[in-house]
């Protein structure tokens, strides 16, 4: 196959060029032969092993495995056979419940599970390579158990964000969103129980996608029913582009019998949405959900780009939701509920054999171990009155999009903080002099957790040099509305020169050796 025309042909000159390009730019020049997949693979792994030494971003590389597959894709265009959408694009898995037959699982940096291996495949891995032809590279970096919204372990480490490597990229999925913004790879997984696509795309200036509950499946086990109870669950993804979100959309959506509320028919075209007008669309603007402290950086930034819309010919109007609960009493609810679910999945190691919680309790921060007493001492009665709050969020959000198309919002409520190098770097306790909780209160994020909505974070500007997201939510099952609007914001904000601060950083001796 021919080498792409300019290059000198090393994968260091090779990586260099490619290392912004889009996915869908990538899948294009393989199929028409102007990259092999080899080459376009060698030239990721050089990039990682050149940069994220400093950022953190990958925990676990399946070389062997990636440059098998690049062969057997390449063999593939050879023969002229059928191509997936993303064929031969390096992408990467989450170390969380994400799951490669043969690669580790710690589930978010569990020292005791660095060497844990889990034979089975999660939706995004085995749709990725085996729809879109997709070449994993290896997993990146998450927060224990995804229990909070900076991305920090005792395993692993901070990720540190590449627009600023004293700052935390925000977590759960904090390595995917970090790979992505410094150019290793155009597209990753993130998953998504109260914000962990959306809060790490915020702080690392990328697009962050969260589908409708349903539309992409979530294989879960032992219990493929207490994705309702708790917090929904998301698995989506985290590119640079919003084309290149729809294209990953596009293979990971549709139905699978393994999860009980996937949705059935046909999918969306997700990809021609983002080709669609939202002139007359009816856009709903909440600068704090009612309830959050809002930094005033973060305030100005997305009160300022959320005019684009009326600039596309959309109706933009601020609203309140009717919130009566605080922004505490409602985090509260929702580090309860997730905490059922990690009860579930630490029985189950139990039963297994590990113990995590009694032979390894060590492994746990405090703040963890803290919402394990509460959850261990809640009654049937606590959980339902939890679940009528999450109702009460439900029916105020339903109650402004029965009447808007869309709500946007800023995506968190504080710049990055900075990484404390312990292992468990938090996020703020106070804001504008409200305390919030520092594992989730200072997103906006988990409300549609609650409810299921689609979401997504869009790069709305900078402040202070660093990134700040918008929030994007759409009606249930009306994801081609969000992809449409934030395709359209993308067109009149376009946010890709900021890649250039990551691209131009400084590079340490450590990384120069390598």
């Amino acid at each position: 196959m021919n080498r792409a025309q300019g290059s000198t042909g090393s994968p260091q000159a090779l990586s260099d060029d490619l290392a912004y390009a889009t996915a869908a730019e990538l899948a294009m020049r393989i199929r028409r032969r102007e990259l092999s997949p080899v080459e376009v693979v060698d030239a990721a792994i050089a990039r990682i092993e050149a940069r994220n030494p400093s950022v953190n971003a990958f925990v676990h590389l399946g070389l062997d495995d990636a440059r098998t597959q690049a062969r057997l894709t390449e063999r593939a265009v050879v023969a002229g056979e059928d191509l997936g959408p993303l064929h031969g694009v390096p992408s990467a898995l989450k170390d969380l419940f994400d799951f490669k037959p043969g690669w580790p699982a710690s589930l978010g940096g569990i020292r005791a599970l660095e060497n844990n291996v889990v034979n089975g495949y999660c939706a995004f891995c085995e749709r990725m390579e085996h729809r879109g032809g997709a070449v994993l590279l290896g997993k990146t970096n998450s927060s224990l158990m995804g229990f909070r919204g900076t991305c920090d372990n005792y395993l692993f480490g901070a990720s540190r964000n590449p627009f600023d490597l004293t700052k935390n990229t925000g977590g759960s999925s904090g390595g995917s969103a970090a790979a992505v913004a410094d150019g290793l790879l155009p597209i990753a997984e993130g998953s998504d129980a109260g914000g962990s696509i959306r809060i790490p795309s915020a702080w690392c200036g990328v697009y962050g996608y969260k589908p409708s509950f349903g539309r992409v499946p979530f294989l879960a086990s032992p219990n493929a029913f207490g994705n309702a109870d708790s917090p929904f669950l998301f698995e989506g993804p985290i590119t640079r582009t919003v084309e290149d979100a729809a294209i990953a959309l596009d293979v990971l959506a549709g139905y699978d019998a393994r999860d009980p509320f996937s949705l059935t028919g046909p999918a969306p075209d997700f990809t021609a949405a983002t080709r669609r007008s939202i002139r007359g669309l009816r856009i709903a603007y909440s600068p704090d959900l009612d309830v959050f402290p809002i930094d005033r950086g973060i305030a100005d930034v997305v009160g300022e780009a959320v005019r684009a819309f009326e600039e596309a010919g959309a109706h933009v109007e601020e609203v309140t939701l009717g919130i009566t609960r605080s922004q505490r009493e409602l985090s509260d609810v929702w580090s309860r509920l997730y905490m059922l679910l990690n009860l579930q999945a630490l029985d189950d190691m139990k039963r297994r054999g590990t113990d995590l919680l009694g032979d390894h309790r060590a492994d746990f921060p405090p703040e963890y171990l803290y919402w394990v007493e509460q959850a261990e001492r809640m009654s049937g009665l606590d959980f339902f009155r939890d679940q009528a709050v999450r109702t009460e969020v439900h029916h105020a959000l339903r109650g402004v999009l029965d009447d808007h198309d869309l709500l946007v919002t800023p995506t968190l409520a504080c710049p990055p903080v900075d990484n404390t190098g312990d292992g468990n770097t938090l996020g703020p306790s106070v804001i504008n002099g409200e305390p919030v909780d520092p594992l989730i209160g200072w997103c906006l994020t988990y409300f549609v957790n609650f409810t299921g909505h689609p979401a997504a974070s869009v790069p709305a500007g900078l402040s202070d040099g660093l990134p700040v997201g918008m929030q994007i939510i759409g009606r249930r099952d009306a994801d081609v509305d969000v992809l449409a609007a934030s395709a359209t914001f993308e067109r009149l904000r376009p946010w890709h020169r900021s890649y250039e601060i990551c691209a131009e950083r400084p590079l340490g001796p450590q990384e120069l050796a390598s």
